[in-house]
């Protein structure tokens, strides 16, 4: 008898946490129809994972970070449930165009270039840093002390178009140049430098200040060549969308409350979605 009252007790329960769920999905439509998405119900979303902590992998192979969490509270408010496409940051553009993701979550730095073929919201301030090894004995204090240094950088990015103007400026001022080696992302180009490859890498300032922070590599120079970071998409009505739910998260304090949770300046803007037609 008493196996019989538990299993009752557990079909209750399990039926009751089901009809919870049914009737909070009934109460939460999603907010952007169907036809604005890849997939129905679901806010798909493309992101590189080699940025800590803005965006990677942890030892149980679990996506995690800022973006990510921004990401999917996004969604969330969107009532749409959150799905996430590892892939290589040179890929995110031309994928976006294809119709594979909805949303580019990776830290895709604003240009006015980009902003004509799809649709950007800047919503975080970003500057590029250079690393070197921790046991590097070479002084870099300025983007002078460059000069000559082989330099890793994650290829297809702001990061490189600034590396290559980098060298551009210090051949202009007569000085030696650099020499860039591009990686698939940035995880391999601090591999190299680890092991020697390169004598620095390129990549943005929170990525390098955490680095920084373990011990890993040492920081030498940031802040160089400040720019809004942003989400884009294809879909003007989704960045609408996107836009309205970043605007009402600074209202009620829950955006300020995540980059103070990870040390990052919110951009001064208004979230606003500047794009083709806009």
């Amino acid at each position: 008898m008493f196996r019989i009252q538990l299993s009752r007790g557990v079909l209750a329960a399990s039926f009751l946490a089901l009809t919870t769920s049914l009737a909070l999905a009934q109460s939460c439509a999603p907010k952007v129809a169907a036809g604005e998405l890849i997939t129905p119900g679901k806010l798909v979303m493309s992101t590189n994972p080699t940025l800590p902590p803005l965006q990677f992998i942890d030892s149980s192979g679990e996506l995690k970070g800022m973006r990510i969490e921004l990401g999917t509270e996004i969604a969330k408010r969107l009532c749409l449930q959150p799905e996430y496409i590892r892939i290589e940051f040179s890929a995110m553009v031309p994928g976006l165009q294809a119709g594979r993701w909805d949303m580019i979550n990776t830290g895709i730095f604003f240009t006015e270039e980009r902003a004509k073929i799809m649709q950007m919201i800047p919503y975080e301030d970003q500057a590029i840093s250079v690393s070197i090894a921790p046991n590097s004995t070479k002084k870099v204090a300025s983007k002078d002390d460059l000069a000559g240094m082989t330099i890793g950088v994650e290829i297809g990015g702001f990061e490189e178009t600034k590396t290559r103007l980098l060298d551009k400026e210090l051949r202009d001022a007569g000085k030696q140049g650099l020499t860039i080696q591009t990686f698939d992302n940035f995880a391999l180009a601090y591999q190299a430098l680890r092991a020697g490859q390169v004598d620095g890498v390129v990549s943005i300032d929170a990525v390098a200040k955490e680095y920084d922070a373990r011990g890993d590599f040492k920081r030498a120079l940031s802040g160089l060549y400040p720019a809004p970071v942003a989400v884009a998409f294809k879909s003007p009505a989704l960045a609408d969308a996107v836009s309205a739910t970043l605007k009402a998260m600074k209202a009620d304090g829950s955006l300020k409350a995540l980059f103070d949770k990870y040390g990052l300046p919110m951009v001064s803007g208004d979230y606003s979605v500047k794009g083709p037609g806009r």
